[in-house]
């Protein structure tokens, strides 16, 4: 009976082996087949080249230099193996003397993880030149690779640095949300680089590799190639450089835009900095020397600047005068040379006073008197919508990051930002340009051109991206019919700002172009009551000097281009900023873009 009872046992055992072998070998064959798969082939993403910036004559703004990372087998941190390791670092240090053999050692150790077998990098980028004499040698040695590798250029470095923006290293929350990011590093932080950003980084590829178990590489199954996108953008790189040397030395902005489809042919703020530090990371040094300089050249002024628009602002308020129906044309006031309202004296910029003045004369002579007067009239509730009407406190739509939209002050406005009532000494200042209004050069040219064709367009940087045209909103028809037939009057009054004798441009312009436009002296500093003798600009200290606006468009009867410009305590507009627009327009002729 024991013997029949052990027999059972092990033919019971026999049979659960057998089966169980019979479950693994038959019925589990394909999934541990395609574990088995899983292991052996290996899919590892391959970082596309960030596309390139180019002007519209296709002269390059922002390139890929070529070269090669550094990189050691990994797990050579232990104790065992640490003398390997560094003597892998000493080797490469002999041949790179610039990197520092305590810095790449830390590196490793900090990158190497026991849980990868991938290759750690040590050097980031090696340029081509550098690498050549020293490639044969590296190549010798078993626990070191060098791959290729790309880093972000700026061939003109400081030209146009506002509107490129640059590329630098990518922080954690930025790889975890970018796919691309993770694999090259980088990512666009200001200008182009960052609102374009995931078109210029494109797309990641991938290969499919058969690998052992030790991860050594035995066949390459498939390949995708990572793709990417360039772009074109309006810019003129003649012009550009043209124009940045005109700025030398000043702080502010430039903006030529063409006034009936918005193509930027050229933009600065001023003063720029070296796009190429910021690559690589930008020492301590370097950076605080930029942080802390008083013409904030890290600033991009062309949106993010928002100064009082000053005087340039008139022909706005004179257009919600007439649509307001409460003054016309032809309506006169009598400046003295200041008005007064609530025991305070508003003076107009000309201590004698112009004397009976209309709306053209007052645009062409910028006369504030006339304003203060034609303010109080017509009122703020409808000063303020009309000049919002007009574009300010609102953004451009302009295809760079962060835009400010400024501020129109009002009633509603005052009480929601301050939870204060509205004075009626704010609406003659608010006329003029100055007290809470704040405005961005980039609006100021949107402005000028609604003024000078009677539609607004949307200001673009971008032409082309990856071969394809960029279709902008062109064109925003804002003004009612009424207002557009206005508009005549507010041009015929530019005109004569810029031609006329008595016009406040005049004297300080010599282009070859009939152009049109407006100067504007926005204060800084308000001037004491007591002050009986207004001092000039030219015997103030620079940071109290006025910031100097002149804002124009051309050919006046056909007009083609605008070209606004603002000098950072310039003092007055034309004297500022005259020259300046002479040239830019003589160089459009010469270049035949009049």
């Amino acid at each position: 009976m024991r013997i029949k009872l052990l027999i059972a046992f092990f033919t019971i055992v026999w049979l659960i082996l057998l089966s169980r072998i019979y479950h693994l070998s038959i019925k589990s064959n394909t999934y541990y087949k395609e574990i088995a798969q899983r292991n052996v082939i290996k899919i590892e993403p391959l970082a596309p080249l960030r596309g390139t910036i180019v002007d519209r004559n296709l002269e390059p703004l922002a390139v890929n230099k070529l070269g090669f990372t550094i990189e050691i087998t990994p797990h050579l941190g232990s104790k065992s193996k640490i003398k390997i390791l560094e003597e892998e670092i000493e080797f490469i240090s002999s041949l790179f003397k610039k990197f520092d053999k305590e810095k790449l050692k830390k590196r490793y150790l900090k990158r190497d993880s026991p849980y990868s077998h991938d290759f750690v990098k040590v050097i980031n980028f090696v340029s081509y030149e550098e690498m050549v004499p020293n490639f044969s040698k590296l190549s010798m040695r078993k626990n070191i690779k060098v791959m290729p590798a790309s880093k972000r250029y700026y061939p003109y470095k400081y030209l146009a640095s506002h509107i490129l923006g640059y590329v630098a290293k990518a922080n954690l929350k930025e790889i975890k949300r970018d796919k691309v990011a993770k694999l090259t590093g980088f990512i666009g932080r200001s200008g182009i680089e960052r609102y374009y950003n995931k078109e210029l980084e494109g797309k990641a590829g991938y290969r499919r590799v058969k690998v052992t178990a030790f991860n050594k590489e035995i066949e390459e199954l498939e390949r995708v190639k990572p793709t990417n996108q360039d772009i074109k953008l309006t810019i003129d790189l003649e012009l550009q450089k043209y124009i940045t040397e005109l700025f030398q030395k000043k702080s502010g902005a430039v903006i030529v835009m063409n006034a009936n489809t918005g193509a930027i042919l050229a933009a600065g703020s001023y003063p720029e900095y070296d796009l190429n530090s910021f690559v690589n990371g930008i020492s301590y040094d370097e950076w605080n020397k930029l942080a802390n300089d008083f013409a904030h050249p890290f600033t991009n002024k062309l949106v993010n600047g928002l100064y009082p628009p000053g005087s340039v602002v008139k022909m706005g308020v004179a257009l919600a005068f007439l649509d307001s129906k409460l003054l016309n044309e032809r309506m006169q006031f009598f400046c003295s040379g200041e008005f007064e309202l609530g025991g305070r004296k508003f003076r107009c910029w000309k201590k004698e006073g112009h004397g009976r003045v209309d709306m053209k004369k007052a645009i062409r002579e910028s006369c504030d008197d006339y304003f203060y007067k034609g303010s109080l009239r017509v009122g703020i509730d409808k000063i303020s919508p009309m000049l919002e009407k007009l574009g300010f406190s609102k953004k451009t739509g302009v295809d760079l990051p962060g835009e400010f939209i400024g501020s129109v002050p009002g009633r509603m406005w005052k009480m929601h930002k301050y939870q204060r009532p509205w004075y009626q000494g704010e609406t003659l200042i608010t006329s003029i340009g100055q007290g809470y209004f704040l405005v961005t050069p980039m609006q100021v040219a949107k402005y000028t051109a609604l003024l000078a064709t009677g539609k607004s367009p949307t200001p673009h940087l971008v032409e082309e991206i990856g071969g394809k045209k960029i279709e902008h909103k062109v064109q925003e028809d804002v003004l009612s019919e009424y207002e557009k037939s206005k508009l005549p009057i507010i041009q015929k009054a530019m005109q004569e700002v810029c031609n006329h004798p008595k016009g406040t441009a005049s004297h300080y312009l010599n282009a070859k172009v009939k152009i049109a436009g407006k100067t504007g002296t926005a204060q800084v500093v308000g001037i004491p009551q007591e002050e009986k003798e207004r001092m000039k600009e030219s015997e103030l200290t620079y940071y109290k000097r006025s910031h100097a606006w002149l804002t124009t468009y051309g050919p006046y009867n056909d007009p083609k281009y605008v070209v606004t410009v603002m000098v950072e305590h310039g003092g007055h507009g034309g004297h500022a900023a005259g020259g300046m627009v002479s040239r830019i327009y003589d160089k459009l002729l010469k270049m035949g873009y009049l």
